[in-house]
């Protein structure tokens, strides 16, 4: 009897043990993130010298499409267009003497997922700006557009355009008439949506043997276990079966694929660089840019991946201390949460490492 109580209570004190450590692991690891800046959210374009600096004199206009849809049919989950996904590039069109017009499915103002972690200051001046904020409340109906009027066109991410860009019949034609015209067509995350079940005068796929990328299947399905009953197919499987040659990067790092006049991305992560790639399209060199503390530690993540922990945090250091630049702890974290979800518990170690190392050297800055 007694021994049965003290098995008890060895199971009892094993599992506080073992809550107490994740407590303290958590607490930890929270320790790490960089303090919220209050000031973010009050950033405006006039505080942003690339934005407002050196602005070439026009060049044309770039059309942005975004999403109308606002849920997920299956399970009801609001969804809309990432709003990282158009405010940076938006701007990195803006610098670069383009105007920028929004349009949507159905037009007004379509439905809009705002994920407040990843928010910077473009995203949140995006938000201030009072001339970005009326065409986004007032998108144009794509029964509307005259793709004579402009020199490129981007499809925007976001849940919501897996659900009503592949079969949208302006979307289809907006397509067909840009690829004929030779203009630079640019989709990111799953705004590559909008290329599938296009069929060009010969009646073949517009993505056969084309160079394409957009959110994996893996990245889908790491978040979204049941993602093939949720969305109408996967898109990277969509995108193969109509002929296109799918280049899959990192999961959750940037990725950008250039085929002549059609530049996709991965992820929200490659938006900076899907844009400049597409203005360097348009016959342009993209205006100087300062690198975001969120590149920065993409950066550091694309080297652990692929040069091991070493050499990520060398650039760490070379990075904080030789360049002056800050590094976003908070994607490093993150992924340390996605290697748990995918059983890498000695990544996620790695991730907190370096973590910490940033924070080791930036508070030395002080």
């Amino acid at each position: 009897m007694f021994k049965k109580y003290r098995i008890i209570k060895w199971i009892l004190s094993t599992i506080a043990i073992f809550i107490i450590a994740i407590v303290l692991l958590g607490v930890y690891i929270s320790s790490l993130l960089s303090k919220d800046d209050m000031s973010l959210s009050n950033s405006h374009v006039n505080d942003i010298e690339y934005i407002i600096n050196d602005v070439p004199s026009y060049r044309g206009k770039i059309l942005a499409v975004v999403t109308s849809t606002d849920s997920m049919s299956v399970n009801g989950k609001a969804t809309g267009y990432e709003l990282t996904e158009l405010a940076r590039a938006y701007y990195v069109f803006q610098a670069n003497g383009f105007d920028v017009e929004i349009a949507s499915p159905l037009g007004g103002k379509p439905p809009v997922v705002i994920d407040h972690d990843d928010m910077g200051p473009f995203d949140y001046a995006f938000l201030n700006d009072s001339i970005a904020k009326t065409k986004t409340n007032n998108s144009i109906a794509l029964k509307h557009i005259v793709p004579e009027d402009y020199k490129a066109v981007y499809f925007v991410g976001g849940k919501g355009a897996m659900f009503d860009f592949p079969d949208n019949t302006y979307i289809k034609a907006l397509i067909k008439n840009f690829n004929s015209a030779h203009k630079v067509i640019g989709a990111v995350c799953h705004g590559p949506a909008a290329l599938v079940n296009v069929k060009l005068e010969n009646e073949q796929p517009f993505l056969k043997n084309k160079q394409v990328s957009s959110f994996t299947n893996n990245e889908e399905l790491l978040l979204i276990p049941k993602a093939e009953t949720i969305f109408p197919f996967l898109l990277q499987d969509k995108l193969i079966a109509e002929g296109a040659k799918f280049n899959e990067g990192i999961m959750y790092l940037e990725k950008v694929s250039h085929d002549g006049n059609l530049i996709t991305g991965q992820n929200p992560w490659s938006v900076w660089a899907l844009a400049e790639t597409m203005v360097k399209q348009l016959g342009y060199a993209p205006k100087e840019r300062e690198r975001t503390d969120e590149e920065h530690g993409v950066h550091v993540l694309y080297i652990y991946e692929t040069e091991g922990k070493k050499a990520a945090k060398t650039l760490i250091t070379q990075m904080i201390q030789e360049e002056q630049k800050s590094i976003s702890r908070h994607i490093i974290i993150n992924h340390s949460a996605i290697s748990v979800l995918k059983g890498d518990l000695g990544k996620c170690y790695d991730m907190i490492s370096l973590a910490a190392h940033a924070k080791d050297l930036e508070n030395k800055k002080l």
